[in-house]
């Protein structure tokens, strides 16, 4: 078993001076460029140790990293996150109801997955959690993600602040951030580049403490997915999660790329389940998506400048905000910032 895990905030300066005003920096094309060539090292070592490991990704940019990773070896790689299982409490929170009387389906990708079903004892919740998200005091814990599911129809996985990076329709005017976005991980702009700094030294004396024995290291499990496969595979005890796979025909009208679906867990490995067809409106905000991802592992494995390039024109809040001459720009000159961790494209 191998856990990759990282983040990244990089280029903060950069997205600003040029508009694209962003919540979180990570997964998002513009704030996550490159760094990825150095974890794709860290997979070629496994291969090359551990050809039978079973590789589990925690790093973003999640998507374009699971897949070029599955693409670049032939290891069991799966990309894992809590947006899934931490919804869908959410969710059971503002209907205000137990969470286990609550039944629900979802797919799609990465922090744009949809929980197209939502149910309890064969009733649609949908229509009462519209009604919830009508109060204030609900609607104001969630803006962006409510105008979503008001307007396409499905609750999206992702938080609002870093849900409105994914789309064109909440970040790129000043007024449309001032009406959706809110302070702290509810779209703040330049949140996490902000704060980036003093978590991480608060995390890494954390962790200090924890080795040296001042502090006690936390034993209650989380919802994150690990010890479940671990127990799965090495144990013999069945689990199902949600991971991020390449999709073979698991979500029909999305294409070759990486997806996220429920997964059966046990001796065998990790199964992907076969969800069906997407709402068209909602595969088709996946799709822009994913040719962002397509043409991002294809100028990670291929070392081609020109399709990081391309991928950066096509990703969708970018493309609201700059015209392709400013996209141009902006994109050299974040090449230049960042070209001391670019020596594979050399």
């Amino acid at each position: 078993m191998t856990v990759v895990g990282d983040g990244n905030v990089v280029n903060a300066d950069f997205t600003d001076v040029f508009r694209v005003l962003e919540d979180m920096r990570e997964q998002v094309l513009v704030a996550g460029s490159v760094p990825e060539q150095q974890k794709l090292e860290i997979v070629a070592d496994i291969a090359r140790v551990a050809p039978r490991a079973v590789v589990m990704n925690y790093t973003n940019p999640m998507s374009i990293l699971t897949l070029a990773a599955l693409r670049a070896t032939d290891l069991q790689v799966v990309g894992l996150c809590h947006s899934v299982q931490g919804t869908s409490r959410q969710i059971a929170g503002y209907l205000g109801i137990p969470y286990e009387e609550m039944f629900w389906r979802c797919a799609g990708i990465n922090h744009n997955a949809w929980f197209t079903t939502l149910e309890r004892d064969g009733r649609d919740l949908y229509p009462l959690l519209r009604e919830r998200a009508g109060t204030t005091e609900i609607y104001e814990q969630d803006p962006v993600r409510f105008e979503v599911m008001r307007h396409l129809g499905a609750f999206v996985t992702e938080s609002s602040g870093h849900f409105s990076e994914y789309v064109p329709y909440f970040r790129k005017r000043p007024d449309l951030v001032k009406t959706y976005a809110r302070a702290g991980y509810l779209g703040e702009s330049g949140f996490y580049a902000n704060n980036w700094p003093q978590w991480r030294q608060a995390n890494d004396e954390s962790i200090a403490a924890m080795l040296s024995g001042d502090k006690p290291i936390p034993l209650k499990r989380s919802l994150e997915y690990g010890a479940d496969i671990i127990e799965a595979i090495e144990g013999g005890s069945p689990a199902t999660i949600y991971g991020n796979v390449r999709n073979q025909r698991y979500i029909e009208n999305l294409l070759d790329g990486c997806v996220e679906v429920e997964c059966d867990v046990n001796r065998g490995g990790i199964q992907p389940c076969k969800f069906g067809a997407l709402p068209e409106q909602l595969a088709a905000l996946n799709r822009a998506h994913m040719a962002v991802h397509e043409l991002v592992v294809q100028a990670l494995l291929e070392r081609d400048r020109g399709k990081a390039k391309y991928a950066l024109m096509l990703d969708p809040l970018t493309a609201a905000v700059c015209s392709l001459q400013e996209i141009d720009r902006l994109f050299d000159e974040m090449w230049e910032a960042e070209r001391e961790s670019l020596t594979a494209f050399a």
